[in-house]
């Protein structure tokens, strides 16, 4: 018995610490078209019936929800009227983000969940590890995002205009904003190294790079953050999952960051 923790595939968790955490993972479809292959959520009906299982098998203790942006998908909005049929007990958390951002609230608030934790404990540690995570794309190019509609209008003129054919976007409240311009790969993981020792405030910081089948480049961004971030901070690497990898396109590669406090000083 105890607090369920349920998220969807587009976090990208490994088997190994889903299997470890007991967290349910439910898969978000792929769907294959006239203009090859494309992503869609998860239905409210779907939703409701992962949850009303989950509740069964933790005595109803309540469940937490953590899914992909509501900007991103469909999901979002399907799991709060899942919700509704469970009212008190299942707790949609509004992520804003993707990827192993969501990933990591999951392991935490799952966490707290084996240890015994209340459901609101559960939720407060999710929007906690949510609010001090930040989360960036390094892609090869734009147009897998531009023709999926998920990459604003303004920010794909931007990056054109300053010759971006590289760029550095990040999520900011569930949108894609143009964090920086790159030339080279060196040049690209050397800027979010530093992004990221910023905002670090020379506090340890969990990072998960995850990637669209470059392994080799994942591992380089890996190894040059541990060389450089606070001791103790922890660095892992991961594919990303199809349903994400399929709108940023090959060689993409994802870095999400979760920070020990949510403002430096």
């Amino acid at each position: 018995m105890g607090v369920r923790v349920v998220v969807d595939s587009s976090a990208g968790l490994p088997q190994e610490v889903v299997e470890e955490l007991d967290i349910c993972v439910v898969d978000l479809h792929r769907v294959e078209g006239a203009e090859g292959e494309s992503s869609s959520g998860l239905s409210s009906l779907e939703l409701a019936a992962c949850y009303a299982r989950q509740l069964e098998r933790g005595g109803d203790d309540g469940v937490i929800a953590l899914h992909l942006a509501k900007t991103f998908s469909s999901t979002w909005s399907a799991a709060v009227a899942a919700s509704a049929v469970f009212p008190g007990t299942v707790r949609v958390v509004e992520t804003h983000s993707a990827g192993m951002a969501i990933g990591a609230a999951a392991m935490a608030a799952a966490t707290v969940a084996a240890e015994g934790g209340t459901l609101d404990e559960c939720e407060a540690m999710a929007k906690s590890t949510i609010a001090r995570s930040e989360t960036w794309l390094y892609l090869h190019q734009l147009d897998d995002l531009r023709k999926s509609g998920r990459l604003p209008a303004g920010t794909a003129m931007l990056s054109a205009a300053l010759l971006a054919n590289k760029p550095i976007l990040h999520i900011r409240e569930g949108k894609l904003e143009l964090a920086g311009k790159t030339r080279t790969q060196s040049k690209a993981f050397a800027k979010l190294t530093e992004l990221v020792e910023e905002r670090a405030c020379g506090e340890p910081v969990f990072a998960a790079v995850q990637h669209a089948d470059v392994p080799d480049a994942a591992e380089q961004l890996a190894d040059l953050l541990r060389e450089t971030l606070p001791e103790g901070s922890r660095v892992m690497v991961e594919p990303l999952v199809k349903v994400i990898a399929m709108h940023t396109g090959e060689g993409a590669i994802g870095l999400s960051v979760v920070f020990s406090s949510r403002n430096c000083g």
